[in-house]
């Protein structure tokens, strides 16, 4: 037998360091002093020995304190909740209704209402039948009281319900919320794909690339540079806040001014902005930029009708390239240096696009989401298809195309309100090849309200099913290869347009709820928490910043899927509301160095002689008219926020569903739905739409 080798005793033992002094004296009446080790008058004391209870009593008292202040800051915030709830709900101050235009957009709010009658039913009977304690059906091993059992005739009826609910309700939930899984998986398993092709882009360091100099001339004979002819189009409406920065920024822009033409496509209703208008284009015309204005008479076809009318022009043939901007950016002077240079001994390829930058990104909690979401399209889902496929949709603005595969694509069309995404898409079928620039940035604003980004998301979500049900043909008959066909149906418009809002809003807004009140088809863990934390942890990835933001930006993406599922459902059954065009408010922001950049091109020319063209009498008293103008405007006022009903008859019903979670002992569920309800309730009162910093 092995000998056991057991140190746990010797281990444990007091081991003594050093050798033991021992000092005697002479003189007998001194004592004998012994030390064990150089350390042991240094040891330190126990805590316990030097309190008493005194100080035990202000320990005590302290956490006391803190834990008082905790419950009372909770109240606070609890109360003004409710302050918030009683002054906009019942007395409406300051507030306004969201009223739905047509009968037809009104179903989702009817059968949120009929899921939240139905639950607060059940939850009245579930609570009474809580008191009473019967509790047959808490468990997977359900138990059914015969005939002598039954206690009277409520408790009859209360076990009829849970036999129909067994037998006939939650079979069908549990078949649709295992759809709503499948769909759920498929969608994370492409999220994942995305994220693993941008890291893949970010490891081999893949680019679009310029190889020397692009701008030098191939002719022997006539050595130089070359620069092609390039036209810039800024479509702008109402736009009052930002026309002046982003017509100045584009005539800032290092081109020949001989090779480039600017034109201020302006369908603005209101006069007094079209004077604004005329001014600041005259003004830089009279500084030698080679820019026009344009205003159409008759508004149709909305964006895509104003750069069609515009593109109709006969000087527009003698330009090989188009820019097109957006009212609210600010491209920088170097913007056509580093995307025309792409287009040279590259025929095939047919749209440069480059990416946004955001100047009020960190104005409030709203635009902070916004930022997560548009980082994750820009850096993942647009770099990766740029890369591997040479595919993606046209974002509308900060792009160049090449004005032949514009021509050969058909032209701008005013079938859909996505005209970016419907020209991106006929120039694919035709062939052209689009490349992503992620280090060319463009300064814009995001949506500063809920209300402006509400309508945003619903313009974004409906266009694409209605292009979906206009392209299937022409996809399908198209000469293209087949995977690409695929893609374009299944990933581009099927997954990403369509299954992701109606999973999302089937999923968490109604399913989930339910189960509480079902517990026979209750969803799993791993479908309420782990999986959605991680696809929320790989889209905030391209934001490192927005790290603290991932819990509100979880829940209100599952509270957005409200709308985007009812602009889905309008987009793709051709209803009134899917035509709708509402232009994006805009805040005219700035950014820090822009604003230092501009103050010192003022100061450099207020040093410097200017030789501008003479002005007629009629335009200088058109500018002293605007100066009057902009002096005697009124101060704006600010907008009341809104009341969203389909958010809020949903906040009631996910906070309903938790009291039932709570019943039943089932905590995580109680939080989420709790959260996710304050959530819905929160921007149903439109709170989020105020400037939260």
């Amino acid at each position: 037998m092995a000998p056991g080798l057991d140190f746990s005793d010797w281990w444990g033992k007091d081991r003594k360091k050093g050798s033991p002094v021992v000092v005697k004296m002479e003189n007998p009446n001194y004592s004998v002093v012994e030390i064990n080790g150089p350390d042991s008058a240094f040891r330190p004391v126990e805590k316990s020995r030097g309190k008493n209870a005194k100080q035990v009593t202000w320990v005590l008292l302290l956490k006391a304190h803190r834990a008082v202040g905790c419950v009372a800051w909770l109240a606070t915030v609890f109360w003004a909740l409710l302050g918030t709830i009683k002054k906009r709900l019942i007395f409406r101050q300051g507030v306004a209704v969201a009223t739905e235009k047509l009968g037809k957009g009104k179903l989702v709010l009817k059968i949120i209402r009929v899921f939240l009658v139905t639950s607060l039913a059940i939850l009245a009977f579930e609570v009474l039948a809580y008191l009473k304690g019967w509790r047959y059906f808490e468990s997977a091993n359900l138990h059914i009281p015969s005939t002598l059992d039954l206690q009277g005739l409520l408790h009859m009826v209360y076990v009829a319900w849970l036999t129909f609910r067994a037998d006939y309700i939650a079979p069908v939930i549990q078949v649709l919320s295992q759809f709503c899984v499948v769909l759920f998986l498929i969608q994370s398993v492409d999220r994942l794909v995305l994220c693993l092709g941008c890291f893949w882009i970010k490891y081999k360091k893949i680019k679009p690339r310029i190889d020397g100099d692009p701008f030098k001339s191939d002719d022997v004979e006539a050595p130089g540079y070359e620069y092609p002819m390039v036209l810039v189009q800024i479509p702008m409406c109402n736009e009052r806040e930002v026309y002046e920065q982003s017509i100045s920024a584009v005539c800032q822009m290092d081109w020949p001014k001989d090779r480039i033409l600017i034109q201020v496509l302006d369908d603005s209703n209101d006069e007094s902005i079209q004077w604004l208008i005329k001014a600041e284009v005259t003004k830089w015309n009279q500084k030698g930029v080679n820019i026009i204005y344009r205003h159409r008479l008759i508004r149709t076809g909305y964006k895509a009708g104003n750069l069609k009318s515009a593109m109709s022009c006969d000087y527009v043939k003698d330009y090989e390239f188009v820019a097109i901007f957006d009212a609210d950016f600010q491209p920088n002077p170097d913007f056509l240096k580093l995307t025309v240079p792409h287009f040279k001994n590259n025929p095939e390829l047919g749209l440069v696009q480059a990416r946004w930058a955001f100047v009020n990104k960190d104005e409030n909690l709203l635009t902070r989401l916004q930022n997560i979401n548009l980082c994750f399209h820009f850096e993942v889902e647009q770099q990766v298809n740029g890369a591997f496929l040479n595919f993606f949709g046209f974002n509308g603005t900060a792009g160049v195309w090449r004005i032949k595969a514009l021509e050969e694509s058909g032209g701008w069309l005013e079938r859909t309100t996505v005209e970016d995404m419907d020209i991106a898409v006929r120039a694919h079928l035709n062939g052209w090849k689009f490349i992503f620039l992620n280090d060319v940035k463009v300064l814009c604003e995001v949506p500063e309200s809920y209300e402006a980004y509400r309508k945003q998301q619903h313009r974004w979500h409906s266009g694409p099913m209605q292009l979906f049900r206009l392209c299937l043909p022409a996809i399908i008959t198209s000469k293209i290869a087949l995977w690409k066909k695929a893609n374009l149906i299944f990933l581009f418009f099927l997954l990403r347009k369509l299954i992701l809002p109606f999973y999302s809003f089937t999923l968490f807004c109604i399913i989930l709820p339910l189960t509480m009140f079902v517990p026979e088809a209750e969803l799993p863990m791993w479908v309420i928490c782990y999986v959605p934390v991680l696809m929320s942890f790989l889209n905030i990835l391209p934001a490192p910043k927005s790290f603290p933001f991932i819990v509100p930006y979880l829940l209100f993406e599952n509270t957005m899927s409200v709308t985007k599922f009812n602009a889905m459902v309008s987009g793709l059954f051709q209803l009134g509301s899917s035509y709708e065009w509402v232009v994006t408010k805009k805040a005219g922001r700035s950014s820090e160095s822009d604003l230092l950049a501009a103050a010192e091109r003022d100061s450099k020319t207020m040093n410097q002689p200017q030789i501008c063209r003479g002005a007629s009498e009629t335009e200088l008293e058109l500018l002293n008219q605007l100066k009057e103008q902009k002096e005697t405007a009124p101060k704006p006022v600010k907008k009341v926020n809104k009341i969203y009903r389909k958010e809020l008859a949903l906040a009631f019903l996910l906070l309903t569903a938790s009291v039932r979670s709570l019943l039943s002992a089932q905590g995580v569920h109680f939080y989420f739905l709790l959260f996710q309800g304050v959530t819905f309730l929160v921007v149903g009162l439109d709170l989020i739409g105020e400037q939260i910093s």
